[in-house]
């Protein structure tokens, strides 16, 4: 690639639908239940600040390349907004845009006080050196200086981004404001100010409304069994807490395929493997390889956890789930033209904003950590982001019985009237 050349990878070409799109016709519904007037729906529908910038970083090479980055705030009348950075190739803005307006509609159904924000990088970090990673960090962070702020917007970490990045971003933000300045971002490493329990946080956050579909339906977490699709962070947390609970994870699955055991796989072995293995399950005994990895998606299980990327169930594949419940882990798993197909089936959704906001609640706890400059132990993170998560689920299942609407919708419909609320409360607009 020629010097001062911005890299932008072409856009994959999938059967996926556009995640803006399938956020918005959600939105639409619920704002349709709520009787949303005009004005409010306009407000709500798009994000307040759009951001895009071009960031010149000198390569290993010597070479300097200029990379396209975003961040979005869609909303700040609940508080300061609030979200991760991705760093991958196929970053496009309506995906950041999308999962601007999910933080948004996340932080508001667990009702803590941000706004939504998202943030991006095109960028194959898996293709980059640690110095290129940390030369890009510092360069994005600079350009966002005057976005970026405890009180303004809190990015965290996403996709190709962890606690490294984040250190590399309070560090290089610090230093504009000549201060250190810990509560300017959330998932940091624990000397840093990061929070006890927040590696684990929405993995447990997937567990927890597990649970509390369960037992609506009538069901022990010691007669069911469940697959989990993705065994990065979120799955395998997912996975290893559903079964420490009774659950029988019969299906795992990674970037290397599915794997399957009737009599259930040993989450802690799977784990332990996938740590000496490059992070991968290639190779692993404890369970057979599935000839196809989306079968895994169809599996004869209760419990179906996408917890991987968006788009996964669809059209084509909705009408062959064989779950009676599906808690999304991943954001945006379950595409809009899928929803009907699923409702019509009876399947119980636990919805993404619903189902794994409970990564953000423990990212509010740091934030609240770092501003009162004093450590909760893990008992207090975890007994309070258990009692949010339950509240919000309940919350949203007395809203779905009340309004005859699916859990999906529900979720829409309590953060959107916390929002538009909020709005009426402050003045308008």
């Amino acid at each position: 690639m020629t010097a001062h050349t911005v890299y932008k990878e072409p856009a994959p070409i999938m059967d996926r639908e556009n995640p803006l799109e399938s956020m918005m016709s959600r939105f639409n519904i619920a704002a349709e239940i709520l009787g949303l007037d005009d004005e409010t729906y306009n407000v709500l529908k798009a994000p307040d600040k759009q951001v895009i910038v071009n960031l010149p970083v000198t390569m290993d090479n010597g070479k300097l390349r200029v990379f396209e980055g975003y961040r979005v705030i869609h909303n700040t009348i609940l508080g300061p907004s609030k979200g991760g950075i991705r760093y991958d190739k196929h970053v496009h803005l309506d995906e950041v845009k999308a999962l601007a307006a999910w933080m948004t509609w996340k932080c508001a159904v667990v009702d803590i006080p941000y706004g939504g924000a998202k943030g991006g990088i095109i960028c194959d970090p898996t293709t980059m050196s640690v110095g290129e990673l940390e030369r890009l960090t510092r360069a994005y962070t600079l350009a966002l200086k005057d976005v970026f702020g405890p009180d303004r917007d809190i990015p965290a970490p996403d996709m190709g981004t962890g606690p490294r990045e984040m250190a590399w971003l309070m560090d290089e933000f610090s230093k504009t404001v000549g201060a250190t300045s810990p509560a300017v971002v959330t998932g940091k490493p624990l000397v840093m100010g990061g929070s006890l329990g927040r590696t684990e946080a929405t993995g447990r956050g997937v567990m927890v409304s597990a649970l509390a579909a369960l037992a609506k339906l009538g069901l022990e977490p010691t007669e069911v069994s469940a697959a989990v699709q993705g065994f990065g962070n979120v799955g395998s947390w997912a996975a290893k807490l559903l079964s420490e609970k009774g659950v029988k994870i019969k299906a795992v699955s990674d970037v290397s395929g599915a794997y399957w055991n009737a009599d259930g796989i040993n989450i802690d072995e799977a784990i332990a493997y996938k740590n000496v293995h490059a992070g991968r399950l290639d190779g692993y005994a404890g369970a057979t390889l599935m000839e196809n990895a989306d079968d895994l998606l169809t599996a004869d299980v209760d419990v179906l956890v996408p917890a991987a990327v968006e788009d996964v169930i669809t059209e084509h594949n909705a009408r062959d789930i064989k779950a009676k419940l599906i808690v999304e882990g991943a954001n945006g798993p379950t595409s809009a033209s899928a929803d009907p197909i699923i409702n019509e089936k009876g399947i119980l959704v636990v919805p993404d904003i619903l189902a794994n906001s409970g990564g953000v609640t423990v990212s509010y706890f740091e934030w609240v950590q770092n501003r009162q400059g004093f450590k909760w132990t893990e008992e207090m993170v975890t007994e309070r982001a258990d009692r949010i998560m339950s509240d919000a689920f309940e919350k949203v299942y007395q809203t779905s019985v009340k309004y005859k609407i699916p859990m999906r919708i529900a979720a829409y419909v309590v953060s959107i009237d916390k929002v538009a609320q909020t709005y009426k409360f402050r003045g308008g607009f």
